[in-house]
């Protein structure tokens, strides 16, 4: 089914049952969230939805698994108990107006000062506050972050790190699971529950998120190589160096099939494309963007073309934008992916209250 700006694909068995009896918040047991940088600016108005009118309407725990941007994004929304659009509008405003300083004689600001600042911004909003994030009383975090395993990627440095993902990228290309070789996916889980997926697609761990580490994981997590340091060593967590979970886990292309023998057998992703990338290095290679069994009970949400060229320069916000624009600039064009993000809500919100959806075919 394609609106205005909403568009709702879905994999065979979510399918069948959104034709069967629509979507309902109480058949909903997971929840992803992408990486992508500034693009997922424009789901604030889902997001604000989702967790502040419509997934209150049921009971059931609901898993929320994220990745860069997407796990801040899904550690607001825990965090949101009382005053979901208030979290969100904080997180819309921090991201948009981060601003990092590049010394003169260069182009961009050095990593050690984007993670200085960045980290400023995530203790702003999450320092003081982690209990509150794990012990919200029905939804379970779950934040994805890439290891660098032993040899090259095992510590940072200026000269074993891009030899190591130059190594990495090699082995991508020839195989998705030869990445493993040089980084794991960790998941910074909720103690009171695992995440209820088999993780054996990719070399990966799952360890306990808790106070000490929840900032951290979540910094490790929007880490990107060359653009922001690797974090090390976090509590609670094998040794080693952390980066951003979306190189392992771009889109989150995981197995969700396991989630379907439980009582809220879909998957609610809402996202900026139609297309589940499994990793930050598989951009280029079009051939792992297709769909799979993976995805089976899948119901997918994301902005028309129609919508995305109405906005600012007829595309999504994206991190070249610090580059190409002036701050000022920037700024406004953001907030207004933002602002208009609520008509997606107001898409979402006239979907949910039929009694049959028809769907595309993820």
């Amino acid at each position: 089914m394609t609106s205005a700006a909403l568009q709702v694909f879905a994999g065979p068995a979510a399918r069948a049952r959104l034709a069967e009896r629509g979507l309902r918040a109480e058949d909903v047991g997971l929840i992803p969230a992408a990486a992508g940088g500034p693009k997922g600016l424009i789901l604030n108005g889902l997001d604000r939805h989702v967790f502040g009118d419509w997934l209150p309407q049921s009971r059931q725990t609901v898993h929320l698994v994220g990745a860069s941007i997407g796990a801040w994004r899904m550690a607001t929304a825990a965090l949101a108990h009382r005053d979901v659009a208030a979290a969100f509008d904080t997180m819309a405003e921090a991201y948009v107006t981060q601003e990092y300083d590049v010394l003169p004689g260069e182009k961009r600001p050095r990593p050690e000062g984007v993670s200085r600042r960045f980290g400023e911004i995530l203790g702003g909003i999450f320092q003081g506050r982690e209990s509150e994030v794990l012990a919200h009383p029905r939804l379970r975090l779950h934040v994805v972050t890439s290891r660098g395993r032993a040899g090259l990627l095992a510590r940072e440095g200026r000269l074993r790190t891009p030899l190591g993902y130059l190594g990495a990228f090699a082995a991508n290309a020839l195989s998705r699971p030869l990445l493993g070789r040089f980084l794991e996916r960790v998941v910074f889980s909720d103690p009171r529950d695992r995440l209820p997926l088999k993780l054996n697609d990719f070399t990966s761990r799952e360890v306990h998120l808790s106070r000490a580490n929840l900032r951290g994981a979540l910094l490790a997590s929007c880490s990107i190589p060359f653009w922001l340091q690797a974090q090390h060593d976090l509590p609670g967590a094998p040794r080693g160096a952390y980066w951003d979970g979306g190189i392992t886990d771009y889109h989150l292309h995981l197995d969700y099939r396991a989630l379907q023998a439980s009582g809220a057998p879909l998957v609610l992703y809402p996202h900026f494309q139609r297309q589940v990338v499994p990793g930050w290095l598989d951009k280029a290679l079009k051939h792992r963007h297709r769909s799979t069994a993976f995805l089976d009970n899948v119901v997918l949400l994301c902005p028309s073309p129609d919508w995305i060229g109405k906005l600012p320069g007829a595309k999504l916000p994206d991190r070249n934008d610090f580059m190409a624009l002036d701050a000022g600039e920037r700024r406004r064009r953001w907030r207004v992916g933002v602002a208009e993000s609520q008509r997606l809500a107001d898409e979402f919100d006239a979907l949910v209250r039929r009694e049959r959806i028809e769907a595309l075919p993820l």
